[in-house]
């Protein structure tokens, strides 16, 4: 159980970030493989040098062939010599990696799973945004314990004016749909702030249990569990004892 955070920072209560997952043995390697996939496919690949033909110039020979001591010599452009072409330089090629749809949806449960102690639920607090203001959604943070100056990835339902303009200039901030989730944000963060409406939608986009997300166990039914708990742990000790 996760706990909730209103707007002010104070716990309000409890919710469960149940998402199906890989298995432990298998889990690193499949995250490892859907951070490769990504990165390599943010690559444009258009880097391209030239080689020693695609080099103008050099079509004379340089000196003649025997009589100066010199190595021999047919072209300025060799690849040897200043100015000439390059060997084995890039040339432009596509970097896309391909990886199953399941497998991708899986890797991304993974890695939400596996940072679930860096991640802080808050109520949706659109409602106390009435106008954009950094100051106020800065402040926000600190009340629910994101140290200044780290990264936070910050995971909406959907996006929302007020809460993009009062985002947008603060450091190290990225804010993301939850339905736009992305394997690489996910693992850079240092926090993951997401509203309880985006833990609902994460369940119901990426295959959780959408029924228990929206399960929500406010502070005082926790405490009145516990105090059951409490008093039948009693009970049980007194019958014990005589």
């Amino acid at each position: 159980m996760t706990i909730v955070k209103d707007w002010t920072g104070n716990d309000v209560g409890e919710i469960s970030l149940e998402l199906r997952v890989a298995k432990e043995a298998t889990a690193k390697g499949l995250v490892h493989r859907a951070l490769v996939r990504q990165l390599a496919n943010a690559r444009q690949g258009t880097a391209s040098s030239k080689t020693r033909s695609e080099v103008r110039g050099g079509g004379r020979k340089p000196f003649r062939q025997k009589g100066t001591g010199r190595a021999r010599q047919g072209s300025t452009r060799s690849p040897l010599t200043r100015g000439g072409g390059a060997i084995f330089g890039p040339k432009p090629r596509d970097y896309d990696t391909k990886m199953n749809r399941k497998e991708r949806r899986l890797a991304l449960r993974t890695a939400i799973t596996g940072r679930v102690n860096d991640l802080i639920v808050v109520e949706d607090f659109a409602v106390n945004l009435v106008q954009p203001k950094t100051k106020e959604l800065s402040q926000a943070l600190i009340r629910w314990g994101v140290e200044a100056g780290s990264k936070v990835l910050l995971i909406t339902e959907r996006r929302d004016e007020n809460i993009i303009l009062s985002a947008r200039n603060i450091q190290k901030l990225q804010l993301i749909a939850a339905d736009q989730l992305n394997i690489f944000d996910i693992v850079n963060a240092d926090k993951i702030v997401a509203t309880r409406s985006a833990i609902a939608k994460i369940h119901e986009v990426y295959g959780g249990d959408a029924k228990l997300a929206t399960e929500f166990t406010t502070v005082e039914e926790t405490v009145e569990v516990a105090d059951e708990a409490t008093a039948e742990v009693t009970e049980t000790a007194v019958e014990a004892a005589e």
